[in-house]
């Protein structure tokens, strides 16, 4: 059975993550899991559900127990993984490029597979604001962690656009760290000190709810097209001594995404189970069977950021190319 403990991560500490660890965690079999809220999680919600690493664990002769933990932002899964307290981590594309520059030459840390392609919104209540140069300090942007998240990182990326690069983090100081379920909240109340959100499926569909919240811009504009939003990343060392645990865990992934793509009802309906989620179906259904949505495991279109991230210093070392941050495994030869 998979385990999934939830909770803040400004609440959760090393301590604590310490004791999710067990003495065997780095036996074959063993398999520690972080992850954070929404959509862009379904592949696991479904291999969880469905017991699909289980299965291909079992094909392969070994007994894979995942464990899944839930926290909030990328810099708190980094610190996760990074201690020892999991072993797969699941975050934006800027947490897991911020990972891989530093643990370059010694842990190595690489993708073992996409989440997918999902757009992220931002989104605001606020009707003097039409494009992201109208926010101002009267303005709070809601976001999983301030300067290091992906969604902090897109904004990065178009303010860069915008008044160059010089000034790529100018709106860092508007920006308030919030999990997407309390941030969704602020902007659905509409009298709150945040204005704006920038979010992800479902919850930024959940916003669009409130007749004044609208969708200023979305990460598909800022990169120039679909792209891979979040990835699971793990140490050379653990793809290394677990290669049975590894590949099962790979192909529960594959299978989850086939049964994504053929039956997106009983996706949604695992989603719900799973997360406990009061969400209105047919708005999650939607989400799922968007043409915007493709869940894949191979990275698409992630190197413009990790080349903006090497351009203002946010990471020392300047990939060649997507498969430098990927690891060397069939469904990764496309990564871009």
């Amino acid at each position: 059975m998979l385990r999934r403990t939830r909770g803040h991560a400004a609440a959760i500490s090393l301590t604590w993550l310490a004791s999710f660890a067990s003495p065997l965690a780095h036996a074959e079999g063993q398999l520690r899991i972080a992850e954070q809220f929404g959509v862009v999680y379904l592949l696991l919600n479904v291999a969880q559900d469905q017991k699909l690493v289980e299965k291909h664990g079992r094909a392969l002769g070994i007994d894979v127990k995942p464990e899944i933990v839930q926290l909030s932002g990328g810099a708190s899964i980094n610190e996760a993984l990074l201690s020892g307290s999991i072993d797969i981590g699941g975050a934006g594309i800027g947490p897991m490029l911020t990972l891989w520059d530093r643990t370059n030459g010694r842990q190595n840390v690489r993708v073992v597979a996409s989440l997918g392609n999902l757009p992220y919104d931002l989104v605001t209540n606020n009707p003097d604001v039409k494009t992201i140069a109208d926010l101002g300090d009267r303005d709070r942007i809601a976001l999983p962690a301030v300067g290091v998240s992906m969604q902090s990182r897109l904004l990065q990326l178009a303010s860069a656009k915008l008044w160059g690069d010089a000034q790529f983090n100018r709106l860092d100081r508007l920006q308030v760290a919030l999990p997407h379920p309390e941030a969704t909240a602020a902007i659905l109340k509409g009298n709150s000190e945040i204005s704006t959100h920038f979010s992800s499926p479902p919850f930024q569909e959940q916003e669009l709810v409130n007749p004044r919240a609208r969708v200023l811009l979305t990460s598909y504009d800022i990169l120039g097209g679909p792209s891979s939003a979040s990835a699971l990343y793990a140490t050379e060392k653990y793809r290394r001594d677990n290669p049975k645990t590894y590949q099962a865990f790979v192909e529960g992934l594959a299978e989850a995404a086939a049964l994504i793509r053929a039956d997106p009802e009983l996706a949604a309906d695992i989603f719900i189970r799973t997360n406990r989620s009061s969400i209105d179906r047919a708005l999650l259904l939607k989400v799922i069977r968007s043409p915007d949505v493709d869940y894949k495991l191979a990275l698409q279109n992630t190197y413009r950021l990790a080349e903006f991230m090497h351009r203002v210093g946010a990471i020392r070392n300047k990939p060649a190319s997507a498969k430098d941050y990927v690891f060397d495994d069939a469904h990764n030869a496309g990564a871009s």
